[in-house]
């Protein structure tokens, strides 16, 4: 019989409980408000585990301490929030390149630069999707409540080890410091994902060789016989180097489809009342949870609001955004910024219903009596 607790916990802490269930066990990473917490409660739990912490002298660090875990078969995370999220964004790339899977964790603040440290925001929905340069794509996921953040951990881990990518969790610190109490089951329920390891010997390996029928490569660890080369660079199925045009597009394509391809399985949104909907608003993370007081008090004002709430912000959910669009007349998009969601949207959905947004950038989460106001008067 599963055994089942109740516990009051925060949302840094459920972030780590999440991670630690998936089969994390290194973590690199340095203090910063809002995500502190992760650092100080992965060093807390870790060592009891057979796990590893290490605290590293800056962002830049953590986050190629993080990938060289990985690259090694371990599971790994590091969390970060403002300024520190645009130091590692070099450090993403090298692992989107390298396809190294490991999980990212922003707890957002507001900005630019240091910001507002101790007020939330929800500034880096762009700079999780473009944030370091080149063509690729990225996973981000956004969880609204303790629960989902615990669950959602586990399916970022989940999700990078099957596509061999970096994975970026997003909060914001309203969520990253709320308590809400969650119900834990046995670890035999959850699922988890592991990446696929050779089934050659190490001497035919070539670590970035796609079996027929995959787009995904079989990834060995340092130090378990097979020996690879791991490059930044443009490189051929052997891990070297090369300015080979031919070799630069499948490479580059290969990793954009591995994710573009598979959104069905990436792309998760929940919707609430939009089946008779003529307004959704479409909303995210802690502003979402405004969101949905808002539509349950307009509805008892008689306007028919309903919520659409992306769960993966990247890759974008444009199916079931065009979807929204041909059944509700109006889309508002609420969020701590000044828009930046809002533009995706407006480019899929505006076609056939009305796109707005509402947002601010004060430090102050958004109110249910705000959206009220706005759905009323505009």
């Amino acid at each position: 019989m599963t055994e089942k607790s109740i516990k009051l916990m925060q949302g840094n802490e459920a972030c780590v409980e999440g991670a630690i269930a998936a089969g994390m066990r290194f973590y690199a990473g340095y203090p910063i408000t809002p995500s502190t917490e992760i650092a100080e409660l992965s060093a807390e739990r870790l060592p009891k585990i057979g796990g590893k912490f290490i605290q590293m002298e800056d962002e830049i660090a953590s986050i190629s301490a993080t990938i060289g875990a990985a690259i090694s078969g371990t599971k790994a995370m590091t969390a970060t929030s403002g300024p520190g999220f645009s130091l590692k964004q070099e450090g993403i790339g090298y692992g989107v390149i390298t396809e190294t899977p490991c999980v990212i964790v922003n707890v957002q603040r507001g900005g630019p630069s240091t910001g507002l440290p101790t007020a939330p925001a929800q500034g880096e929905i762009m700079q999780a999707r473009w944030g370091t340069h080149g063509d690729h794509s990225i996973i981000a996921l956004y969880p609204w409540s303790v629960k989902e953040i615990y669950k959602t951990t586990i399916r970022a881990f989940n999700l990078a080890e099957k596509y061999r990518t970096p994975v970026i969790l997003l909060m914001d610190e309203v969520i990253g410091h709320m308590r809400e109490k969650i119900e834990l089951s046995d670890e035999e329920k959850i699922e988890i994902y592991n990446r696929k390891r050779p089934s050659c010997s190490p001497e035919e390996y070539k670590p970035y060789r796609v079996q027929e029928g995959d787009i995904v490569p079989e990834m060995a660890g340092f130090g378990e016989g097979y020996r690879f080369h791991v490059t930044g660079l443009v490189h051929s199925e052997s891990g070297f180097p090369s300015g080979n045009e031919k070799i630069a597009e499948s490479l580059i394509n290969r990793l954009i489809d591995k994710i573009e391809d598979n959104v069905d399985d990436i792309v998760e949104v929940q919707e609430y009342l939009l089946d008779d909907a003529d307004v959704a608003i479409v909303a995210f993370g802690s502003t979402a949870r405004s969101a949905k007081s808002a539509i349950d008090a307009l509805r008892e004002q008689g306007i028919k609001a309903g919520l659409f709430r992306p769960i993966t912000i990247w890759p974008l959910a444009e199916k079931q955004l065009i979807d929204l669009s041909n059944k509700v007349n109006r889309i508002v998009v609420v969020e701590m910024n000044m828009g930046q969601y809002f533009l995706e949207v407006d480019r899929v959905a505006g076609k056939h219903a009305k796109v707005e947004k509402y947002g601010r950038v004060n430090g102050e989460l958004i109110t249910p009596e705000e959206i009220i106001s706005f759905i009323k008067e505009v």
